[in-house]
């Protein structure tokens, strides 16, 4: 007789392919690191504020999208990182408007020297190049996450900056890397020294640098008010950020995520703005607290400064900034500025 062949566990067999089928068909999450580098100081409130947008970027994710920042310019200045986030050593960065500018110069349409009288006159300027300034980022292969500001920018001296003349006497820095810019304080008359972001303590300390328009703000965080302790209270121009990532890096991030991904950026603009204008009073008076000299500009000083600002408008349209840009934003100037006449003749 033939021997029986034993039963095989059917039902063992069953549960087995279920298994491997339903293991196969979820596929694991998707893990994305976005690394982001900025000149922010450890520590500093605008720091726990970009802390914070990490922490949401991981809620928001359930953990599938890391957020790595690398603050206090450990990656560089912001034409470091710019040249980074090119080559993908780097994901994103959380830039001033030099940074930005590597990118593209039409961001300078908001950096025009003496352009905007206040805050409402900026915003309004900036809510509507918004669209083209993203779409020209994106062409370039960039996306622009949010944008923010560090306030108004003031000169900051070895000795008293109360003139143009008096800044003419001191070595001014700017940034490295922009010629136009060079060029164009120098056809001033002035005396400008090109030199990357992260050297400016040093330069101030050694006398290389022995002025700095910068914002309160930054002074105080990153110390430079030590060295040049004379502020004048001329708003020469409000110092545009923003925080970008490069195309490829928002391309790994699964499109279910983005959008809330974006309002967490977006909110974060919104916070870092807020918080620098908040502040901006107390920040003055803490590094005055510390030695810092305030150099008062009267009616009829900020008058010269005006002029000087203007007469290089022609040359500025163009160089500094595309001529586009530089039309479109004082196009929405005026637009603001009669808006407000009219409301003001009511």
């Amino acid at each position: 007789m033939e021997r029986a062949r034993p039963r095989r566990p059917i039902f063992l067999i069953a549960i087995l392919a279920w298994a491997v089928l339903a293991t196969g068909s979820r596929a694991p999450a998707q893990q994305v690191v976005v690394k982001m580098a900025t000149l922010v100081p450890k520590g500093s409130s605008w720091h726990r504020t970009l802390q914070e947008m990490v922490r949401q970027w991981r809620e928001a994710s359930a953990g599938r999208v890391t957020l790595r920042l690398y603050a206090g310019g450990v990656a560089g200045d912001d034409s470091d990182v710019v040249r980074k986030m090119r080559l993908g050593i780097l994901g994103g960065g959380v830039l001033t408007a030099g940074g930005l500018a590597d990118i593209d110069r039409s961001v300078f349409a908001l950096a025009v020297p003496m352009a905007y009288a206040s805050y409402d006159e900026f915003d309004y300027v900036l809510e509507r190049m918004t669209p083209q300034l993203q779409e020209s980022f994106s062409e370039k292969g960039f996306i622009v996450l949010n944008w923010a500001d560090a306030g108004w920018l003031h000169f900051f001296g070895t000795s008293p900056v109360r003139t143009p003349e008096d800044l003419k006497a001191l070595r001014l820095f700017t940034g490295s890397g922009d010629a136009p810019t060079v060029e164009l304080w120098h056809a001033a008359g002035f005396t400008p020294v090109p030199l990357p972001t992260t050297e400016i303590s040093t330069a101030l300390q050694t006398g290389l640098v022995t002025a700095i328009a910068a914002t309160p703000k930054a002074a105080a965080l990153l110390q430079w008010y030590r060295h040049a302790k004379h502020m004048n209270d001329l708003k020469w121009a409000i110092l545009l950020g923003g925080t970008v990532v490069t195309r490829g890096a928002w391309e790994k991030v699964p499109l279910d995520l983005r959008p809330a991904l974006l309002e967490a950026a977006r909110e974060t603009g919104r916070k870092l703005r807020e918080q620098t204008r908040r502040e901006a009073l107390s920040d003055v008076t803490a590094i005055e607290k510390r030695g810092l000299v305030l150099v008062h500009v009267d009616a009829a000083t900020e008058q010269l400064w005006l002029r000087a600002a203007q007469a290089a408008y022609p040359v500025l349209r163009d160089r500094f900034v595309p001529g586009e840009a530089f039309d479109a934003a004082m196009a929405f100037r005026e637009e603001y500025r009669q808006a407000a006449q009219g409301r003001e003749s009511r």
